[in-house]
């Protein structure tokens, strides 16, 4: 079997250039021959045509994209492969259900025009093209062979915004990388951990507005309790146009007095990600959806951290942002109300005079690590492959 990945791929920085990095490797280690015949290539309307006409395209029996974080080169090629091999197996990932890719390259005249202004009315222009953006979003789902999501929260989500039948929509759990087990650390102190990149729209304001609620109203919680703050920096995202968003989080937690409670981890090598993770008892994931992107339709992904989070064999609380309930519904972890302080306060208040529930949380999580292993991933995107493979037949 060769298949062409479309994908972002390292060195890339990006919670989907990972995923797709290991799919490659997983599927390689099953024997399937992967190419990445756009890798280094940014695709745009003007230089499709003559970029994809530049590929042997009858020497591959399958495409694979993944779809999401606001790219739209892989649905750009897609939607142009689609037209000019029609028999050809194309499949994607979709890492941001409810939608493929949530917007146009470009706006329609005179919508285009808006784009010069300043804020708001850029993102009005967005929300008024928004119908054509879902009609071609639609038309390509449509001529998919297979959708694939990491949820059932997503592919439900996906299947009836999209006017799919729920046949096309397949559900395949992001994988987990192996990482031998580790027990938990002694605890105290209570370690907890922030995982994931850090810039604005986390809700890592949150976690720290409950945390300092926490101290003030238990103060002997106070030196027996930390937060780590690992991640990646992505410079476009924590350093944009806004201001520099580390010096923002710095200051709060000035404010709220928590210096001596805080560790940094910026821009964790890979080798150490598994290690930082096992030092801690406990990952907090305190998301918030983009009330930006709620104008156009539900995010129903899922996160690369609670990913990592039960490879490591690590329990999660987590907010019910995205589909992070589905996610946790296994013992592995608790939930509460997105941008509810009160409510994540409450859920540290429990976790600190109840302990054991770390180890608990751990215990399922390292269940779940154990089924999701990449092995197994690649596993079903193999069987689904050449289920296609066959039909084409």
């Amino acid at each position: 079997m060769r298949i062409a990945l479309l994908a972002p791929l390292p060195p890339e920085k990006n919670g989907i250039a990972d995923y797709a990095n290991n799919f490659r490797n997983a599927l390689m280690a099953l024997g399937v021959e992967v190419v990445t015949p756009l890798k280094g290539t940014a695709i745009n309307s003007n230089n499709v045509k003559s970029v994809l006409e530049a590929i042997n395209w009858h020497g591959i029996d399958l495409v694979h994209a993944e779809l999401g974080g606001g790219r739209l080169t892989e649905f750009t090629a897609l939607r142009e492969l689609r037209k000019h091999f029609p028999q050809l197996p194309l499949t994607a990932t979709v890492h941001d259900p409810e939608r493929l890719v949530w917007r146009r390259e470009r706006l329609p005249f005179p919508l285009s025009l808006l784009e010069r202004l300043p804020s708001p009315f850029p993102q009005a222009a967005v929300v008024l093209a928004d119908p054509m953006t879902l009609s071609e979003e639609r038309r390509l789902a449509q001529r998919l062979n297979r959708l694939i999501t990491l949820t059932h929260t997503g592919a439900d989500s996906l299947s009836r915004r999209m006017h799919l039948d729920a046949s096309k929509v397949e559900v395949i759990y992001h994988g987990n990388v192996h990482i031998p087990p580790a027990p938990l650390p002694p605890m105290e102190p209570l370690r907890l951990l922030y995982f994931g990149f850090i810039y604005r729209g986390k809700g890592i304001e949150d976690l720290l507005q409950a945390l300092a609620n926490l101290f003030a109203a238990h103060p002997e919680l106070r030196q027996s309790t930390r937060l780590t703050l690992a991640g990646g920096t992505a410079a476009e995202m924590a350093f944009g146009v806004r201001g520099n968003y580390l010096q923002e989080l710095e200051q709060l937690i000035n404010d709220l007095d928590l210096s001596h409670a805080i560790d940094w981890k910026l821009n964790l090598p890979t080798e150490h990600i598994a290690q930082t993770i096992q030092a801690h008892h406990v990952m907090v994931l305190p998301y918030r959806e983009s009330k930006k992107l709620a104008l156009l339709g539900r995010q129903r992904g899922t996160s690369g951290a609670l990913s990592w989070a039960a490879a490591c064999g690590r329990g999660v609380i987590t907010s019910d942002a995205r589909a992070f309930a589905e996610e946790v519904a296994l013992g592995n972890g608790s939930l509460y109300r997105q941008g509810d302080v009160s409510a994540l306060t409450q859920q540290l208040r429990t976790l600190a005079h109840t302990p054991g529930l770390a180890q608990a949380w751990a215990d399922h999580a390292q269940v779940i690590g154990k089924q999701r292993l990449w092995s197994n991933t690649a596993q079903h995107f193999y069987d689904l492959f050449n289920t296609l493979l066959e039909a084409r037949s």
